[in-house]
């Protein structure tokens, strides 16, 4: 068996890393950096770029140039939360046959798992010219604060990829594990990370091998896509007060305005000013219209300081489910580009009360920690030990759309969790088990992660057949749920009905050749 490669599947980013003698090490890229843009670009629906190549295609190709597709992972098309994003891309989302928002490229209609199956082939192909040998095996991240069905896109786009996950690793968790992996002394330590597309904060124990998640939150739909979309509204603004056109409608457009605003915000973590010149944007009557403009950092902070004030509530909310004060805290952990922006770091020490611990790099301790997970599993490691927690409460909708939760948020896992529930109605004959994730009391509020069907119960009044459900989390927050009869002891048959994600089927028919690389 070979090495077990660790790879931070990122939103905007990606990096892979494997464990050497000497300790976790980032695998460059053939361009000589440490991490590959999780962008891919087709042309013609034939040929595709991966990575640097691609970003180089936004501009000339914007409709078959795609970034981003993360933030789709087990996300519906009709989702509240995907509305104002989508509306900035220049490329085209769809609503699959199962309501699942895809990609269209020409005449292809592509999952976000397919998309980032082609990212992962890339990052594994980097792996095996390092290695000289053939990679089947990875650990890959995923946001702390991602639902079930959202890391089993991420365990689909492995497969697609043809990687066997062995675990998926959430990312703080991972950080914390390259900081700590070779500390004696015990520290509590808080890590925030904001990346591309989500924000996370995690709190743990680490020291002489034990890593003991405490509790975690998070929004899976914020991040350093947010900040960027803050600055192309004021830039679409800008050129609609100087010319009176608007540009919306124009991909090619779009996309520039795009890859301006992440310059400008780049530039800004470190400049007090940056100017924005864009000749040719657009062709009228007039001739061709350019824009010019100036952004301060101040202006930046403007435009975001409600995202940014938004980071705030759930550290508060962690500490509280955790049980622990700021003051107890013996390390802040940065993770994620988003993290350098200076306005982020002022809010990190207002919510914490102290500075932040800088002797890590954002954009690749994530990957260095699934490598040492890696490495863990590959037996390098023997007496280390990760203790995780499932961020979300699981339960199955009952009467009257009420939530019934059988696993709080915060419960360690792996876990185990049962409860015996009775019929509504006189010979009921089969129960509906909708399982939800979520924190509201009213189960249709929440994440619907699946629906199964028991048949053949007893004939009974209402409330004297009971049914037992059980839940089960695996390590990687990974959820299967059974229900059985109580009185004869055995399962009835259940009826799966994923609400979203891919099937078996679908899965194996992505696995055919892929298109040749140019």
């Amino acid at each position: 068996m070979g090495k077990t490669i660790g790879i931070d599947l990122g939103t905007t980013n990606s990096c892979v890393a494997v464990l050497e003698a000497d300790g976790p090490r980032v695998i460059t890229a053939k361009d000589g950096s440490n991490t590959t843009p999780s962008t891919v670009a087709f042309v013609d629906g034939n040929a595709r770029f991966v990575g640097s190549a691609a970003v180089r295609q936004t501009l000339t190709n914007p409709e078959g140039t795609i970034w981003g597709v993360k933030r789709l992972f087990g996300r519906k098309y009709q989702d509240p939360a995907l509305e104002g994003w989508l509306m900035g891309l220049p490329y085209e989302v769809i609503e699959a046959a199962n309501g699942d928002a895809w990609i269209q490229v020409g005449d292809r209609e592509l999952s976000p798992q397919e998309v980032s199956a082609i990212v992962l082939s890339k990052l594994k192909e980097q792996a095996e010219d390092y290695l000289g040998e053939t990679i089947t095996e990875a650990v890959i991240t995923v946001p702390a604060y991602f639902q079930e069905n959202q890391r089993q896109a991420v365990q689909d786009a492995g497969s697609i990829a043809g990687l066997a996950v062995r675990n998926v690793l959430n990312e703080p968790t991972a950080a914390a594990l390259a900081y700590g992996i070779d500390l004696d002394e015990n520290q509590t330590v808080a890590v925030f990370d904001l990346g591309g597309g989500t924000f996370d904060i995690t709190l743990l124990t680490t020291g002489a091998g034990e890593f003991k998640v405490l509790a975690t939150n998070g929004d899976a739909f914020l991040g350093g896509d947010d900040f960027d979309r803050r600055v192309v509204e004021h830039l679409l603004e800008v050129f609609r007060e100087q010319t009176g056109v608007v540009l919306t409608d124009d991909p090619m457009a779009m996309q520039r305005l795009v890859d301006a605003a992440r310059t400008a915000k780049t530039e800004l973590s470190s400049e007090q000013t940056t100017e924005v010149k864009l000749p040719f944007l657009k062709s009228g009557q007039g001739g061709a219209m350019h824009l010019e403009t100036t952004i301060s950092r101040a202006l930046l902070e403007e435009l975001t300081s409600d995202l940014i004030d938004d980071l705030a509530e759930p550290c508060w909310a962690a500490l509280d489910d955790a049980g622990i004060n700021a003051q107890d805290l013996d390390r802040v952990l940065l993770v994620g580009g988003m993290t350098r922006m200076p306005a982020v770091r002022h809010k990190v020490a207002e919510i914490f009360g102290k500075n932040f611990h800088q002797n890590v790099n954002p954009d690749e301790i994530v990957a260095m920690g699934a490598a040492l997970k890696g490495g863990i599993l590959d037996g390098a490691y023997k007496d280390v030990t990760l203790l995780d927690v499932t961020p979300h409460s699981l339960g199955i909708r009952v009467v009257n759309d009420k939530m019934a939760v059988l696993i709080e948020r915060n419960s360690a896992i792996p876990t185990t969790a049962a409860r015996t529930f009775s019929t509504s109605k006189d010979n009921q004959g089969y129960v509906d088990v909708e399982v939800y994730q979520g924190e509201d009391d009213n189960a249709l509020a929440n994440t619907r992660l699946g629906r199964f069907k028991l048949h053949d119960l007893p004939e009974g009044k209402a409330g004297e057949v009971y049914v037992k459900v059980e839940f089960r989390i695996d390590e990687d927050g990974l959820v299967t749920v059974t229900a059985t009869d109580r009185k004869t002891g055995k399962a009835a048959s259940i009826d799966a009905n994923p609400s979203a994600g891919l099937s078996r089927e679908q899965v194996e028919d992505a696995k055919l050749p892929p298109l040749e690389l140019m």
